[in-house]
């Protein structure tokens, strides 16, 4: 999702004469964001195959076959010179209705999920994030290493006016816990299991999700004095995201792909903590930057024991977070929205940024 909208946001900057057309799926996440960004839209019925159970693959089945339908009836309205894709069953449709005109598949994980498996023999260029990924690709395979194309409004912050919008000082270092948009209970119920502990170390930005934050809404209610001027609880951050991972010094999150752009990009040390509970990706993407020094991967299994003490350990040897925080900044893609943004023109038969 965002990494489409930074790479669309960079072609359309340079390029504002494109014409562009985004697909959803139909009751998707997405369209809000899409049409709050002025990008025109449309949606198809889909549904993923694998994993489901046999009494939902009859139906999951035709949804796809309707979805392939109305690929078909959209690229024949909006006659579009190329296709970019960056993954999930929803590409499965489009991608067959529209196999004759040139595909950019932008794989943002080290590791391709199923679904982006199956998308490969449709692509005609692969983009990956970062190098460790070109081992999972046939040899015969078109591959170009972009970075993750991270969003504009997350770089716009400097320190200064990150600290001043979300009520910082400089008397304590800034942690930040990040539990996505729905949350990651495990993170969230050991942060608050030690938070007086973490309040002594450091001041705390707790974006937590929205599943837990009665739990983190009435533990932040609860505090007292400079423990509860120095913890800044949050269901979910939108502009002011950029702000937080801005001016903090040390974060805690799971491994989406986005740890792999954003985190670089920010030079910013990170404790990861896989999701136990999927696909390895997450456990791929977190040890590939571990194995630049970039992050220390915890398991989840590990949380309620060991995450105080690494917290604790990292905070006081700055010399570690230093090499950490250069360890990331080596890592870094600045220019990827604007090198995918390329290679959608060049496959459409235009001049590339």
């Amino acid at each position: 999702m965002y990494p489409a909208l930074a790479a669309h946001n960079a072609l359309v900057t340079e390029r504002p004469q494109v014409e562009t057309l985004w697909v959803g799926g139909e009751g998707g996440m997405e369209a809000g964001l899409v049409q709050r960004a002025g990008i025109p839209f449309r949606t198809i019925p889909a549904a993923g195959l694998h994993g489901v159970g046999w009494r939902a693959m009859p139906g999951n089945a035709l949804k796809l076959a309707r979805g392939y339908a109305a690929s078909r009836r959209i690229l024949r309205e909006f006659k579009p010179d190329a296709l970019f894709f960056t993954g999930g069953y929803l590409a499965v449709p489009m991608a067959l209705a529209g196999r004759r005109i040139p595909i950019l598949l932008y794989v943002p994980d080290v590791e391709p999920a199923l679904a982006m498996r199956t998308l490969v023999p449709f692509a005609d260029r692969i983009a990956v994030t970062a190098p460790d990924s070109l081992r999972y690709y046939p040899k015969r395979a078109a591959l170009v290493q972009t970075g993750y194309p991270v969003r504009a409004d997350l770089l716009a912050w400097t320190r200064e006016q990150a600290c001043e919008t979300l009520n910082l000082h400089q008397d304590k270092p800034v942690l930040m816990i990040w539990g996505g948009s729905r949350g990651a209970r495990s993170i969230n119920q050991a942060v608050v299991s030690c938070l007086p502990h973490l309040l002594e170390l450091a001041q705390v930005i707790h974006v937590s999700g929205e599943l837990d934050w009665p739990m983190v809404e009435s533990t932040r209610d609860a505090l007292l004095g400079s423990h509860r001027r120095d913890y800044h609880a949050f269901a979910y951050l939108h502009e002011e995201m950029g702000a937080a991972l801005r001016a903090a010094d040390l974060v805690i999150s799971r491994a989406g792909a986005s740890v792999l752009g954003e985190y670089p990009v920010l030079g910013l040390p990170s404790i990861l903590v896989p999701y136990p509970y999927a696909w390895r990706y997450q456990k791929v993407n977190a040890e590939a930057l571990a194995a630049k020094g970039a992050a220390i991967v915890l398991d989840d299994s590990r949380l309620k024991t060991d995450l105080l003490t690494v917290i604790r350990t990292l905070l006081n040897e700055p010399a570690k977070l230093n090499a950490m925080r250069a360890a990331a900044t080596s890592l870094a893609r600045p220019n990827a929205a604007r090198t995918i943004a390329s290679q959608i023109l060049e496959l459409a038969g235009e001049e590339r940024l």
